[in-house]
């Protein structure tokens, strides 16, 4: 099962992480529009790696983990090159920073929850957060290689800001909701030894 057609998408999204990462190397239009293609393929996997288990009949433990991982393992590696880069800079380094920070706090509520076997669906507004999420790294990617548009002001780095405060601001809401879930558990006694 892990070599199943989904898992292997997934695996292909973690791979496609050193591409994008050494592309930031490259100066120049080119390497900007192969980072956003890895990127939009990345993407794509990460769309058709969870329908294809479903329709498949091949949703695995190994999938389960490994999905969330990868996506996470994406968005991290993509902040902070674009942060290194100064792709983002200044106040915008907010919202990145709260996005990796959340999802450190979503990731070790996970393993926390599934510790005492308890699992955390994904909602609706937390797919949401995704979706923007990685609209705002795509125009980021871009930045100033992407085309003009019909008033100065709005360049594909601004939009790209604009939508990382937003997935920022769903960020937090979406981290409160799986922190308030958690906090039931949290709050018990529990003998189960701490690393």
């Amino acid at each position: 099962m892990i070599y199943s057609l989904p898992n292997l998408l997934t695996i292909s999204r973690i791979f496609s992480i050193p591409l994008i990462v050494a592309l930031f190397w490259f100066k120049g239009d080119a390497a900007r529009w192969a980072m956003l293609a890895i990127f939009v393929l990345a993407g794509i996997t990460d769309y058709f790696d969870g329908m294809l288990a479903r329709s498949m009949g091949q949703i695995s433990n190994f999938g389960r983990f490994l999905d969330p991982v990868a996506d996470k393992l994406l968005v991290s590696a993509l902040l902070i090159m674009l942060v290194w880069s100064d792709d983002i800079s200044g106040l915008v380094i907010l919202p990145a920073l709260v996005i990796l920070c959340r999802e450190i706090l979503v990731s070790g509520l996970r393993e926390f929850l599934a510790s005492i076997k308890v699992g955390v669906p994904v909602s609706n507004l937390a797919k949401w957060k995704t979706a923007v999420q990685m609209v705002a790294l795509g125009f980021l990617i871009l930045g100033k290689t992407g085309p003009d548009f019909w008033r100065p002001e709005i360049t594909i780095t601004a939009i790209g800001e604009t939508l990382l405060w937003i997935a920022a601001l769903l960020t937090i809401i979406t981290g409160y909701d799986y922190l308030r879930a958690g906090l039931k558990y949290m709050a018990e006694d529990n003998d189960a030894p701490d690393d």
